[in-house]
């Protein structure tokens, strides 16, 4: 049988694996950083209705440009945001990579400031990017003054930065982003995944939009609105930056039936987004449970909780699993990161965790 090692595979690519979390079969699954709460019953009426409109008309290509449903994006954005500086794409995965093609690639560098999301440098490979692993401080906080000397230092094409961070959940403060600006000669990508989860006073990198053609804000729909199975990503920027993804986006990449869906959740916005209070109120009770308990805990702002433990964490996943809790060991020594579930699964994670702690 033919093997990865039989084919003519990319030099950097050897030896790698895809991307991708442990998936267990149990009972409680909080290592992805989904909603836990179903689609209400009303907008999966609404999908399904506008889904059904569209299926006549499946023998001609969709709108390649997605317009209604960039309209309805930047609507939702607000900020004074117009359809022209809204862009859509499958995931914001998607999207940044489509920012990589454009801005990035072979001879040039990105650079991006770990632990932090694990799928950017992966894209950065994939786009033949040369990808500069920037640091945080030892609390996973990042200063202006670290951040700034690092970005000069390197001075990278696209500076990647999760706002808030993934894994750890922490804050971008509005001065290190200025820093970053200041500092970057190319584009600055700041990843919102979890923006609508920040705590009250956290502010939007969308409020810094104006005036500033390099930065790009991308966001997605699969977390607060709960439509991971939709895969809807998207980006806020000045309209030349969406007119330069477009020359390296694949033809007709949102299907139909992507656009019309999407375009039925942003209309009943509102009843999707009624469970980002409750998401945010578990979060906070694993972090106060866990830091009585002893626990270190990464301050959050989004829908999961990072959670020092005593020895090796991937023998406590282990034995969490065996609990039926799945969590995500995301590669740090002494860490696991648990998403922020319904209280039924709250009460399992840390009934589990008091267990073997």
């Amino acid at each position: 049988m033919t093997g990865l090692a039989d084919l003519p595979l990319r030099e950097e690519l050897r030896g790698r694996s895809p991307y991708g979390a442990p998936q267990r079969d149990v009972a409680v699954r909080l290592n992805t950083n989904e909603n836990a709460h179903p689609v209400p019953a009303e907008v999966v009426d609404a999908v399904a209705e506008a889904v059904r409109a569209e299926l006549a008309g499946l023998n001609r290509y969709p709108d390649r440009d997605a317009v209604a449903l960039r309209a309805a994006l930047a609507d939702y954005l607000g900020h004074g945001l117009g359809v022209d500086q809204v862009w859509a794409a499958n995931g914001s995965n998607e999207v940044q990579q489509q920012l990589l093609q454009a801005f990035a690639g072979p001879g040039r560098a990105a650079l991006g400031f770990g632990p932090a999301y694990s799928m950017h440098p992966l894209l950065a490979l994939g786009t033949g990017t040369r990808w500069i692993g920037a640091t945080r401080g030892a609390d996973f906080d990042l200063t202006p003054a670290h951040a700034a000397a690092q970005v000069a230092a390197h001075r990278p094409d696209v500076v990647l930065v999760c706002a808030p961070n993934n894994p750890t959940g922490t804050a971008l403060a509005p001065a290190t982003l200025a820093a970053i600006l200041d500092a970057a000669p190319g584009i600055v990508v700041v990843d919102e995944a979890y923006a609508e989860f920040a705590r009250a006073g956290q502010r939007s990198a969308l409020e810094l939009l104006p005036g500033r053609p390099r930065l790009v804000v991308t966001r997605t729909m699969s977390k607060a609105f709960g439509f991971a199975g939709g895969r809807l990503g998207y980006l806020a920027a000045d309209a030349a930056v969406v007119e330069a993804v477009q020359l390296v986006r694949l033809p007709y990449h949102l299907s139909t039936l992507t656009q019309a869906a999407g375009r039925a959740a942003l209309a009943h916005r509102a009843a999707l987004l009624g469970t980002v209070e409750a998401v945010k109120e578990q979060r906070d009770r694993i972090v106060a449970t866990l830091r009585r308990r002893g626990h270190p805990v990464a301050d959050s702002d989004a829908n999961f909780v990072l959670f020092g433990v005593a020895g090796d964490q991937a023998r406590v996943w282990e034995r969490l699993v065996a609990r039926g809790v799945l969590v995500r060991d995301v590669g740090l020594a002494g860490w696991l990161r648990v998403t922020a579930g319904t209280p039924a699964e709250t009460d399992a994670f840390l009934g589990a965790l008091e267990e073997i702690a």
